[in-house]
């Protein structure tokens, strides 16, 4: 027992020393800060078929040394969900890449519920969201420091789009909730106010696309570069977060996953 204690301890003061090394997220004296990200990479502990997956993730790493790695859900799709989401973060993990993780609507389909998802993500050295607190998967905002000084420069806003929608009569996948749109919205509020009423350019991460994304591949004056292969399979209600982003000025583009078949973005 009092071995279990102490392997237990150094384990908790190892991840602790890791987040206590991680510098703040900030851009670089050239004022440009890379972020990758990676979504819907499905992994299947001990197939081999998914090793695939890895292969290009550690490429993609190697080859663009970015500063932050966000993943966008559907990270694991078989069991064990614990091995298999800490094989997957080890991508980002061993070469010391600040990571977060926002989840899709398979991550908890396997042996893990979001809640003990999220502890095991927080438990991988080199992870810098927040603890989730009475939350099963909090939203949360990263804040990115000038070059060249500490000064909040610009936002990323990390969110739960949920899984599926709880009502009988609506089918498909689940939306923002109005709690979430208000916390977005106070977020926003804050921090413009703390820039002198000046909305800082921000980022916006999640799993289900908007039913704007629909809205604006329809629209044959709109600007899309990449490849559209599927309707965006996106909530059919909308509880208006793109509407709450669109006026608070501070949120530039939001970046999704979860339609295997789309790699564009449209304006």
């Amino acid at each position: 027992m009092k071995q279990f204690a102490l392997t237990l301890c150094m384990v908790l003061l190892s991840v602790m020393f890791c987040r206590a090394q991680i510098k703040p997220l900030k851009f670089d004296k050239n004022g440009e800060f890379k972020i990758v990200q990676f979504t819907d990479v499905h992994f299947k502990y001990g197939n081999p078929a998914s090793d695939i997956a890895l292969k290009r993730i550690n490429e993609v790493l190697d080859a663009e040394r970015p500063d932050l790695v966000v993943f966008t859900g559907d990270v694991v799709y078989a069991k064990p969900a614990e091995t298999a989401m800490r094989t997957v973060l080890a991508c980002a993990s061993s070469r010391k890449i600040p990571f977060v993780v926002t989840f899709g609507n398979h991550d908890n389909e396997q042996d893990k519920t979001r809640a003990e998802l999220y502890d095991v993500v927080r438990s991988v050295p080199y992870n810098i969201q927040p603890d989730r607190g009475e939350a099963d998967s909090p939203d949360y905002v990263l804040a990115l420091q000038a070059s060249d000084s500490n000064r909040d420069a610009a936002l990323l806003y990390c969110m739960d789009s949920h899984s599926y929608s709880r009502l009988p009569d609506v089918k498909g996948y689940a939306w923002f909730t109005f709690d979430q749109v208000n916390w977005y919205r106070s977020q926003s509020a804050a921090y413009t106010e703390r820039n002198g009423g000046k909305p800082l350019p921000a980022l916006a991460f999640f799993h289900i696309p908007l039913p704007e994304y629909n809205q604006a591949a329809a629209d044959e004056s709109a600007i899309l570069i990449g490849t559209r292969m599927e309707k965006a399979c996106a909530p059919l209600l909308n509880t208006g977060m793109f509407a709450a982003m669109k006026e608070a000025g501070d949120v530039m583009g939001t970046f999704v996953g979860h339609d295997h078949d789309n790699d564009y973005s449209v304006m």
